[in-house]
């Protein structure tokens, strides 16, 4: 791994840690900087990787990461962006999908399809009777990156070169999602900051070096 790759993923692992720990500590400002500095951190890793076989998928994974960092700033804000927040994201998963679509083609098959419809259901099912009227766009973001992550699956399932970083990827910001949701809609819990942020990270991470 270059030196600055790992340069720059220690400073992305540094500005995360001070960033879960500021929210634990109810220190505002400290997250206030640490949180875009990570997510900006993580986009000068895309932005200095090599272009690629496809180099629609370096553009539209750089495009991602860009609107993750929108979302990162709109989620922090003392007011309450939450669904410019989502829609952010949810552009993000779309960006996303674009990339691992130019960079292997549209795959489907009966298992990852299942998978989907059964975290749809489980999660829904856990949501459902706190969401009101964010029903509709919860599950539209839902569909998005589940069909995001089942696209990385499929890749990573034949073998394609950089799902194996990017299918990994997907799964935990599936995990940060699910896990936000939960907190946000449903059940709060002390643990979010780790859950969420530290899966968030690494999974945003994971996509930005799934470029090489």
């Amino acid at each position: 791994m270059p030196a600055g790759v790992i340069a720059l993923s220690i400073g992305v692992a540094l500005a995360a840690g001070l960033t879960i720990w500021a929210q634990y500590q109810a220190q505002p400002y400290v997250v206030y900087f640490c949180k875009p500095l990570t997510t900006s951190l993580i986009i000068t890793l895309a932005a200095i990787a090599p272009t690629p076989v496809q180099p629609i998928y370096k553009a539209a994974v750089f495009a991602g990461l860009v609107l993750s960092l929108i979302g990162d700033v709109l989620l922090m804000l003392p007011a309450d962006h939450f669904r410019a927040g989502l829609v952010s994201f949810l552009l993000a998963h779309v960006a996303y999908l674009v990339a691992l679509v130019a960079q292997g083609g549209v795959h489907i098959s009966g298992l990852p399809i299942s998978l989907a419809v059964l975290y749809m259901a489980g999660i829904l099912r856990v949501l459902w009777p706190h969401l009101g009227r964010a029903r509709g766009p919860v599950i539209v973001y839902m569909l998005v990156i589940s069909v995001m992550v089942w696209q990385a699956f499929e890749l990573w399932r034949l073998g394609d070169p950089h799902a194996g970083l990017a299918f990994p990827g997907a799964l935990l910001f599936l995990i940060s999602d699910s896990a936000l949701a939960i907190d946000r809609f449903a059940r709060p819990f002390r643990a979010r900051p780790i859950v969420v942020l530290g899966t968030y990270w690494a999974a945003q991470w994971l996509i930005a070096l799934s470029i090489r």
